[in-house]
C-alpha cells in the first residue's frame, strides 16, 4: 500500500494527535507530534518510527511519555556503567582521595562485571537484591553498605538529570555480609610486655602512646609537636598533655566533634615522646636537606607522614617475640581497645573511659568495646550479698 492510498483511506486525526507518514528514504512509517515550544517559540517535535503505522504511533507515544516525564534524549539507552562512571567523575566533590580510590575499586570489581551493561530503565529491584545477596559470602556488611550507597548515589544523579524515571536501588537494603575479624584487646600482662619489648625500634614510641593514651590510629598519625604541651601540676611538678585536635583524615579534622579532647600523658608515654624527639633529631641530621619538616610527632625516616599500611606492617615487627602474641592476628587499632581494657581493669568508671577515648556517650563505648569492659553490673548484687549475708 502506498503512502498516498493510506492517507486517502485513513480518517483524519484530531488536532494535537500528530501525523503519520511514509518515509521512502528510511523505508519506515514515521509518526510525529508537536509537544510544546522552546524558549525561542520554535515547536518541539517528537517522532517515532516503525514498520507499520501502529508501531510508529506506539513508538511516538513512548517518546512523548518520556518527554512529559522529564527524561532526556537517549535515556532509554543509558546503562548502569554510564551512570556510575558519571558519578565517579563528577559526583564526588570534596570526597577524600582514599574514598575515591575505594569507589573506583568497587565499581571495577563488583558493579561493572555484573550490572554494568544493563540499561538503567530496565533495572529491577529484585535484580539488585539478587546481586547484593551473591556478594554476601565475600564482602563484609560495611563493604556491602558502601557498595549499595555508591550505586544508589549514581542512580540518584542519573534521575536528577532525566536519564531514568525512578531509583529502584533506593528500594533495596544491603544484606548482612561475611562476618569480619572480631576486635580483641591485650591483657594487662601482655600490655606490660609490649611496653618493655623492642625498645629502640622507631615504632616503639608510637605503640606506647597508642596503648597508654587511648588515641585512635589516625589521631596518633596526625599528632603534631605543637599539640604536645607542658603543664604544671597542682603539686608543683610538670607533666605533658596532648591536645587531640586533629587527625590524619581528609581535611585534618577528628572523627567527631566530641573527639576533640585534651589528655594528660602518663610518665611512660612522656618518656616515649622524648625518645621520639631524639630519634627525629638524629634522622634529621642524617637526612640533611632531605628532611621534610611536617611538624608531625610520628613520621618516616625522612619526616614524611606515615601511611596506615606502613604502620600495620611495622607494628607486627614490634610485637614479634612477645610471648603469647601472633603478630599476624593483631593490628594497631587494637591498642586502643587494649587501653579501654586496662582502664576497666583499673576500675575507672565507664563515663570517664568514654571521655578519654572521645566518645559522645557511654552507649558508644559499651557497643564498640563491650568485650573489653568488666562486668560491672554484677557489683550491685555482690554488694547486697555482702551486706545481708
Amino acid at each position: 500500500m502506498t503512502g498516498e492510498l493510506a492517507d486517502a483511506t485513513r480518517p483524519r486525526r484530531a488536532r494535537g494527535e500528530g501525523g503519520v507518514y511514509w518515509d521512502t528514504r528510511r523505508d519506515r512509517w514515521i509518526a510525529e507530534k508537536t509537544v510544546g515550544y522552546d524558549g525561542r517559540g520554535k515547536p518541539i517535535r517528537k517522532r517515532g518510527s516503525g514498520k507499520s503505522p501502529t508501531a510508529a504511533l506506539k513508538a511516538l507515544s513512548e517518546r512523548v511519555r518520556q518527554y512529559e516525564a522529564g527524561l532526556s534524549p537517549g535515556a532509554d539507552r543509558y546503562t548502569v556503567s554510564e551512570a556510575v562512571e558519571d558519578w565517579l567523575a563528577h559526583g564526588q566533590t570534596g570526597t577524600a582521595p582514599k574514598t575515591l580510590e575505594e569507589n573506583q575499586y568497587l565499581y571495577r570489581l563488583h558493579i561493572a562485571p555484573h550490572l554494568g551493561g544493563r540499561r538503567l530503565k530496565d533495572l529491577r529491584a529484585t535484580e539488585v537484591d539478587r546481586w547484593l545477596a551473591s556478594l554476601t559470602g565475600n564482602l563484609s556488611t560495611i563493604r556491602l553498605k558502601h557498595l549499595h550507597s555508591a550505586l544508589n548515589r549514581s542512580v540518584n544523579r542519573a534521575m536528577a538529570r532525566g536519564l531514568v524515571e525512578r531509583n529502584v536501588v533506593a528500594l533495596c537494603r544491603p544484606p548482612k555480609g561475611r562476618p569480619g575479624r572480631p576486635s580483641k584487646s591485650l591483657t594487662v600482662e601482655q600490655s606490660a610486655a609490649i611496653l618493655e619489648h623492642n625498645r629502640g625500634h622507631w615504632m616503639h614510641p608510637y605503640v606506647v602512646v597508642s596503648l597508654t593514651v587511648g588515641m585512635r590510629t589516625d589521631e596518633v598519625r596526625g599528632l603534631t609537636w605543637d599539640h604536645v604541651q607542658v603543664h604544671r601540676n597542682t603539686d608543683g611538678t610538670t607533666g605533658l598533655h596532648i591536645e587531640v585536635w586533629r587527625a590524619a583524615r581528609h581535611g585534618g579534622d577528628t572523627k567527631t566533634r566530641t573527639s576533640r579532647r585534651t589528655l594528660a600523658v602518663p610518665d611512660v608515654a612522656a618518656r616515649a615522646l622524648l625518645d621520639q624527639r631524639g630519634w627525629q633529631a638524629r634522622r634529621r641530621a642524617v637526612a640533611s636537606g632531605g628532611w621534610a619538616d611536617t611538624g608531625l610527632v610520628f613520621t618516616t625516616g625522612r619526616g614524611t607522614p606515615l601511611r596506615a599500611d606502613n604502620v600495620r606492617r611495622d607494628f607486627r615487627k614490634v610485637i614479634a617475640g612477645v610471648p603469647g602474641l601472633d603478630p599476624r592476628e593483631w593490628t594497631p587499632r587494637e591498642l586502643r581497645h587494649s587501653f579501654v581494657s586496662v582502664m576497666s581493669a583499673a576500675e575507672v568508671p565507664l563515663e570517664e573511659i568514654s571521655r578519654l577515648v572521645g566518645h559522645a556517650s557511654t552507649v558508644v563505648t559499651e557497643l564498640v568495646y563491650r568485650h573489653e569492659l568488666r562486668p560491672v553490673l554484677q557489683s550491685g548484687a555482690q554488694a547486697i550479698d555482702k551486706v545481708f549475708s
